[in-house]
């Protein structure tokens, strides 16, 4: 082989095990940051701890998956407040009644359009979503609100019916709504979003219990109402949508159950989930009882 081969072929062989070295070393430097991470959100005393059942967590990979795949992961399923009188009452996200124009512009969005600018909704929508703090009330006054609303709309529905009693449509229409009021009630998640801000002693301060007020994080973008003609907000998603259950609480699930969807419960598990001080969740928890 000759010189000049030679020191080619050093010079790649250098190369690659470099390379491989830096590869190696950035992938324990990640590892190390997100263990850091990890220690640092679960260290101390958590900012809050729930108890959210089956209701409120779902799992999203399927029941009975576990044999297959060692991942279980738990879905958080959260709603808002809406002035909505249907009984449609259990999608999670959307425009809440108190994301208005003036909680928007706390939030540091422009929410005043330029004159020359025509389309109020074109420009709601060219501005980006920012990540913000989410207040998550469990079992509170908007779950009332929620329930009481549900119930009434099937109690308005009895009253149309009794006034035309033979009348299909109508007595269709009451069953749904009694439907949803008996889901609204036994079923559908009580973990509501009910406020946002940019400071968490701020919103600590505002509500203070623990153990029914989590602040996470969460996306928020600008919406505009066209048909309302109205300027709001809308809660994309939260930062972290998913739990994952640590593997010593995966006996805790029946593969039997049927996989829960939104609406539907399948169990009666509970789930201690506590936040830290990054607002992550994990589950400290799992308990078989009522929900």
């Amino acid at each position: 082989m000759k010189s000049r081969d030679v020191k080619n072929w050093t010079q790649r062989n250098w190369t690659r095990k470099h390379t491989l070295i830096i590869g190696l070393a950035l992938i324990l430097l990640t590892n190390a940051v997100a263990l850091l991470g990890v220690y640092w959100n679960r260290a101390g005393e958590p900012e809050s701890q729930l108890a959210l059942t089956q209701r409120e967590l779902q799992q999203s990979n399927g029941w009975g998956m576990y044999h297959e795949n060692s991942g279980v992961s738990l879905r958080i399923v959260w709603r808002v407040p809406t002035e909505q009188r249907s009984w449609n009452f259990a999608y999670t996200g959307g425009n809440p009644v108190w994301l208005d124009k003036n909680k928007m512009a706390s939030l540091g969005f422009d929410v005043n359009p330029p004159k020359e600018m025509q389309s109020n909704f074109r420009w709601a929508s060219r501005q980006l979503s920012r990540e913000v703090l989410l207040v998550l009330e469990l079992d509170g006054p908007a779950y009332q609100n929620s329930l009481q609303q549900a119930q009434q709309f099937a109690a308005e529905q009895d009253a149309k019916l009794a006034a035309r009693p033979n009348d299909k449509s109508l007595r269709q229409i009451a069953k749904a709504a009694h439907d949803q009021a008996r889901m609204e009630e036994d079923n559908n998640s009580r973990l509501f979003a009910v406020d946002a801000g940019l400071d968490l002693d701020d919103l600590r301060e505002q509500y203070p219990d623990r153990n029914r007020y989590a602040i996470v994080r969460a996306q928020v973008r600008p919406s505009y109402l066209s048909g309302l003609d109205k300027f709001t907000g809308n809660i994309d998603k939260l930062s972290i949508e998913e739990i994952n259950v640590p593997y010593e609480f995966h006996s805790a699930f029946d593969t039997r159950v049927r996989p829960a969807t939104t609406g539907q419960t399948s169990g009666n598990l509970t789930f201690d989930v506590a936040f830290g001080h990054r607002l992550e969740p994990w589950i400290t928890g799992i308990t078989a009882g009522e929900q």
